[in-house]
């Protein structure tokens, strides 16, 4: 295979990233895209995409299309996926893997049933910063690992243009628990979940407290402890409460310790390359995990981030929604 022809399902914000990437890699062709914003669609027309839908099932029922990129709302994430798998494609999956255990396990299902690949989207495994510390703690530089801490603070859905101007518009399902599985948590404490668990193991509990600020149905921020078969402890704080992103991992050991930041999108700079159509430097990781995929998928491998690994993630979160504390 020399060239995957994908399939962009959802052209939101992530839609949208992956578009962009996907036409900026060498071996991907971007067949169609799928959105029920005709302005979406017209803005990948305008990208040079051929094939637009508006009902995502005619692009994976389209023949040519080999492989879908879904970046759908995550109550979306089950079916969409499934129909993919049975209509032969491979699946890049934004994370979550589904908004609940029971659903992501039905993906799972239906890839393993139809022979198909399936990768979740977890792009800050393919940062350089946070890939430095996964090989400091395996050739030992750090020693024993005591403890680390996971911190991804942003804005979430309530993100402004500029100080004092209100919050973006974003979907009304963000803010509705059934659709979305959860809140702060599942939105940007899976990141930092799925790297702990890359760095330490599997996870044998967890407690976490929870805090509603905005007086949501669910939480706008939380602290998870997590503790780890290996010994370990990670903590890890995950809010949107904060127009300052701050993502960054610690980690501490009995020979030293060692931090590893991923730096906030610059807005001048975001929007220049906007302007000349190259990939935007915040998002450089998200165009390596693209590239990963489009390779396992040419050379018939079995990608990192497996949706067995993401259900991890989910089962870790579950844990921390029933063992919770919440905050005042």
């Amino acid at each position: 295979m020399e060239t995957l022809r994908f399939g962009v399902i959802g052209l939101g914000n992530m839609g949208m990233v992956h578009l962009r990437n996907c036409l900026s890699l060498e071996h991907a062709k971007v067949e169609a895209v799928s959105d029920v914003s005709k302005k979406a669609l017209n803005i990948a027309r305008n990208m040079g995409v051929k094939k637009a839908f508006s009902d995502y099932r005619q692009l994976v029922n389209d023949p040519s299309v080999e492989a879908v990129i879904i970046a759908l709302p995550t109550h979306l994430h089950a079916s969409c996926a499934e129909e993919a798998a049975e209509a032969g494609k491979d699946v890049f999956l934004e994370k979550p893997l589904a908004k609940n255990v029971a659903e992501g396990k039905r993906i799972i299902s239906a890839a393993r049933r139809t022979g198909t690949k399936l990768m979740i989207g977890y792009p800050f495994r393919f940062s350089s910063s946070f890939r430095t510390l996964k090989r400091m703690i395996q050739r030992g530089e750090l020693g024993e690992i005591q403890i680390g801490y996971a911190t991804h603070i942003g804005p979430g859905p309530f993100l402004h243009r500029a100080k004092g101007d209100a919050p973006l518009r974003v979907p009304s399902w963000w803010f509705k628990k059934e659709l979305t599985g959860g809140g702060a948590l599942m939105d940007v404490g899976i990141h930092m979940i799925n790297l702990v668990r890359w760095y330490f193991g599997e996870i044998s509990d967890v407690t976490s407290y929870t805090g509603y600020r905005y007086n949501l149905d669910f939480e706008d921020y939380a602290i998870c402890i997590i503790k780890f078969w290996s010994g370990q402890i990670a903590i890890v704080n995950a809010g949107w409460f904060s127009q300052k992103y701050e993502i960054r991992v610690d980690l501490h050991g009995t020979f030293g310790h060692a931090s590893a930041t991923q730096n906030p999108p610059s807005t001048i700079r975001t929007a220049t390359q906007l302007l000349i159509g190259r990939p935007f430097d915040f998002y450089r990781h998200y165009l390596k995990e693209l590239a990963y995929f489009v390779q396992c998928v040419r050379y018939d491998r079995t990608p990192l981030n497996t949706g067995e690994d993401a259900l991890k993630d989910l089962e870790a979160i579950s844990l921390a929604y029933n063992n919770k504390i919440a905050l005042p």
